[in-house]
């Protein structure tokens, strides 16, 4: 089975409209930057995303939420996005805020095919309205059910033509996670080798996860807000 493309529309073609993708990175790093410019292009409409934030608002998931392509967003952290903001109290996004810890969780679980965990995190708050409580060795703890998805948006640092996945550093972040939990993952790397050419030793996530490879150039090394200490 050749996995490799080296289109990124064709990579894309089959979204459909109403899908649910769960997309990796943690705020702007290790993002699937140009599988993203590919659904924006796509116009592929009413999805359902699953990412820790929605990027900002020229970048990154903020060009979907720009070109209105979200109908709802799971996700743990949404403070750098304007749009967003815009959208959700006009009332055109719905939003469902997930403990980051529980998010990652529940990808994990979803991956695993173990359709729900009991969590202490969120009892007592909003997070626990509506959902099963149950109280182990006198403490109480949150049913949360696992998320899977139609199709997984993911980045690594390098791949082989298997898809056994290499990531950099932090960059790592959800990708992993988000790459077990979808029907169909769609990896972009910057490097692409033979099968046989990675160290067994150093790959952090087995082909088996991977349908489909492409691999990027020219990545933009972006950082939300920047900060700097003013001279005295």
């Amino acid at each position: 089975m050749n996995k490799v493309y080296s289109d990124f529309d064709k990579a894309v073609e089959d979204v459909f409209d109403g899908a649910t993708i769960i997309a990796g990175g943690f705020g702007l790093c290790g993002i699937p930057e140009k599988l993203i410019a590919a659904l924006q292009k796509k116009n592929v409409k009413d999805l359902t995303v699953v990412s820790n934030n929605c990027g900002v608002d020229d970048y990154g998931l903020g060009l979907l939420l720009a070109n209105r392509q979200i109908k709802k967003m799971i996700a743990s952290y949404v403070g750098e996005n304007k749009t967003f903001e815009q959208q959700f109290l006009s009332g055109e996004l719905e939003v469902e805020l997930t403990p980051q810890g529980t998010l990652a969780e529940k990808l994990r679980a979803g991956g695993a095919g173990i359709p729900g965990f009991y969590t202490a995190t969120g009892v007592g708050t909003q997070i626990a309205e509506g959902k099963e409580i149950k109280e182990f060795d006198g403490k109480a703890y949150i049913l949360e059910k696992a998320i899977t998805g139609d199709f997984a948006l993911v980045k690594a640092w390098k791949a082989d033509k298997s898809g056994n996945l290499v990531f950099r550093k932090t960059a790592r972040n959800f990708n992993p996670l988000a790459a077990m939990a979808a029907k169909v993952t769609i990896v972009e790397v910057e490097e692409l080798v033979e099968i046989g050419e990675l160290d067994p030793d150093h790959i952090h996530l087995p082909g088996v996860y991977i349908q489909r490879i492409l691999v990027g150039t020219d990545y933009e090394n972006r950082i939300e807000r920047r900060v700097v200490r003013e001279e005295a």
